[in-house]
């Protein structure tokens, strides 16, 4: 089992920035790929970004790339993901999830989500 646990989220305005963290505990962190997920109202749930379990790989969404990045501290069984240059439509529910596979894209290769925190930009 592992539990996740998001935060950071809040209300900010176009062209901000936002930190957000996910705390795991349980079995082992740094042998787990974790992504994260959001879902805007009415939407389906998508994938934002995933990094390997060392942290040497990671792949972005196209809507994020060169916006958000992606990072991991194993120490501190962590992952963040900093997302820069926010924009109206990033609004969603923010999810970490961790899986077992090595790449890892679509949400049915997850196995263990968090309660996800909320992100809202305004213009």
């Amino acid at each position: 089992q592992l539990q996740l646990v998001e935060s950071g989220g809040g209300l900010v305005q176009a062209g901000d920035s936002l930190r957000l963290s996910c705390a795991a505990s349980g079995r082992s962190f740094s042998t787990t790929t974790m992504g994260w997920f959001r879902q805007a109202p009415g939407k389906e749930r998508e994938f934002v970004a995933f990094i390997s379990y060392r942290g040497g790989s990671t792949l972005y969404a196209d809507s994020v790339k060169g916006r958000f990045t992606v990072s991991r501290d194993n120490a501190k069984n962590t992952v963040y993901l900093q997302m820069d240059r926010l924009q109206t439509e990033d609004t969603a529910v923010y999810y970490c999830a961790a899986s077992s596979r090595w790449f890892a894209r679509g949400p049915h290769d997850y196995d263990y989500w968090g309660q996800g925190t909320q992100v809202t930009v305004s213009s």
